[in-house]
């Protein structure tokens, strides 16, 4: 059922109908059955895998509430008799008990993604390409709850949270409909409180969780279905285009990914909050960061904070690698051998966000082109400190910051290639491609051969331009809607029905649309 669906908008206008019809105490109730019927209508086949996973998941989770409870009572009932290195000896065997869970649950919950994800490509290169089960039985939104099943784990072996005792809640914190075609990727101490409490009907939260949702389709229907019409064109027939229609292509395809990205979580976002539910942000205006670290701080955020938690700070404060990089320093010198933990928990970390959009070589690219950048920039940060200097360059102005934001747009529109093209090589080839002069037809009569006429490209100007203000308008002053909340009644309905108007005029639809083509559901 896709979001974009007019089904889906009756599933939630019912759901959100019958969740604050219900008793406070049962509201929970009403989101665990939405969720499950979501699943079942949009993947019936694989509906066993995320039961598996909600079952390991949670009695994993028990097991590890057991060992904390039961070591926290020896310690009670022995804290006078026990010296102080049987206290430190009975404390590491329970966090080598503690492991083991850990271990046996995260090996079950990744094992499944990665033979059902990952085991096409596998077979691939063992020479059967024939056999295609991983395409056939891929779940919906597996990376998503899997991601996140995992966080809860390892949150609990690090005691930060305590264990879900309730396995149907914990079931509806696994499965909650908005999040599962495309996250965010929740954490349990902030989403699940709210999805087991009752809140009351709001009339602020329901008008602006129905305005994220308009902005949602705004974005989706009318940016980038659009926008993917001369994407799909250039890069589908990637041999019969050169020079600038592949850049332009690229850099459409830039802004059909954030636009088509970033609308589904408005969608998944508005309909919680209709409910009450503060989904966590995934976005934060990307494309007005300042280098390519701030990038990943501001894009797919829940999935980029999940690997700095769980990937990057372990590895960086690892103490092998902390010793290795000390060892390293007579080799390295002093600073990159102190810099070598923070090196290679950046490939670590990006590593593992190129596999988790897939198992192609694309996507590994794709993870190391990003780590590779971010760490020359830490290893040739004095030299450019240095060459500002020299060049009395003010860092406080506006030019330099108009600067190092195109700077680092323009380094995500090269990277984008990557997991865009049908390969690897075909990546390789139309980055070349762009350099080639066309000596052919003239660059405008190219562009508008792809699929796309004038009105389209003036709806897309408008469109994106539009976009573009509500962006500067959240980066000063934050929320759009609590800005548009101090408007006059009639301006504020003169936007909204401006907005709506929009999606249903200049919104892609008809014969051949696809209305379930989010980009981020393969993933």
């Amino acid at each position: 059922m896709a979001f974009t669906s007019f089904n889906f908008l009756v599933f939630a206008l019912i759901t959100v109908t019958l969740y604050y019809i219900m008793p406070k105490n049962w509201r929970w109730f009403i989101l665990l059955a939405a969720s499950y019927a979501f699943y079942l209508i949009s993947s019936p086949k694989t509906f066993v895998f995320i039961l598996f996973t909600t079952v390991v998941t949670f009695f994993g989770g028990r097991a590890l509430g057991n060992r904390n409870r039961e070591h926290k009572e020896f310690m009670a009932a022995h804290k006078a008799e026990l010296s102080k290195e049987e206290k430190k000896q009975a404390k590491a065997d329970n966090q080598k008990k503690k492991r083991k869970i850990v271990l046996i649950t995260l090996v079950c919950d990744f094992g499944v993604l990665a033979a059902l994800k990952y085991f096409r490509v596998y077979l691939e290169a063992l020479g059967f390409a024939a056999f295609d089960l991983g395409t056939v039985l891929i779940p919906l939104g597996i990376s998503f709850y899997t991601f996140q099943s995992a966080a809860y784990i390892i949150d609990l072996y690090r005691n930060k949270i305590e264990p879900d005792t309730n396995i149907a809640k914990f079931a509806l914190f696994t499965s909650f409909f908005p999040q599962i075609i495309q996250g965010p990727i929740s954490r349990y101490d902030q989403l699940a409180h709210q999805l087991y409490e009752g809140h009351s009907f709001s009339y602020k939260n329901l008008t602006h969780g129905a305005q994220l949702m308009l902005f949602g389709f705004f974005k989706k229907l009318v940016i980038a279905d659009r926008v993917a019409i001369l994407v799909t064109e250039v890069f589908d027939n990637h041999g019969d285009y050169t020079g600038g229609a592949v850049f332009v292509a690229l850099l459409f395809y830039t802004i059909q990914i954030y636009a088509d990205f970033s609308g589904g979580i408005d969608i998944a976002r508005g309909v919680a909050q209709c409910m009450g539910i503060d989904m966590t942000h995934n976005f934060n205006r990307p494309y007005f960061s300042v280098s390519l670290s701030d990038f990943w701080r501001r894009w797919h955020m829940s999935l980029s904070f999940w690997c700095r938690d769980y990937i990057f700070y372990p590895v960086a404060m690892s103490k092998f690698f902390g010793k290795l990089g000390k060892n390293l320093r007579s080799v390295l010198g002093d600073r990159v051998g102190k810099l070598f933990p923070v090196i290679i928990a950046q490939f670590a970390t990006f590593l593992t966000i190129g596999l988790w959009h897939g198992a192609e070589f694309k996507y590994i690219a794709y993870g190391l082109y990003n780590g590779t950048v971010i760490v020359l920039g830490l290893l040739l940060e004095p030299y450019l400190e240095g060459a500002v200097k020299k060049l009395h360059i003010n860092v406080e102005s506006k030019g330099w910051k108009v600067f190092q934001m195109l700077r680092t747009f323009f380094i995500v529109v090269f990277g984008r290639i990557f997991p865009k093209a049908a390969s690897f090589s075909v990546a390789i080839t139309m980055f070349f491609s762009m350099f080639k002069l066309n000596y052919g037809t003239p660059f405008m009569e190219t562009i508008m051969s792809l699929g796309l006429n004038q009105r389209d490209f003036i709806m897309l100007a408008v469109s994106i331009a539009a976009w573009f203000i509500i962006s500067v308008i959240e980066e000063r002053r934050g929320s759009f809607r609590d800005f548009l909340d101090e408007k006059p009644l009639v301006i504020r309905w003169a936007v909204l029905l401006m907005g709506l108007a929009m999606v249903m005029v200049l919104g892609v639809y008809g014969p051949g649309y696809d209305a379930s083509a989010f980009i981020y559901r393969g993933f």
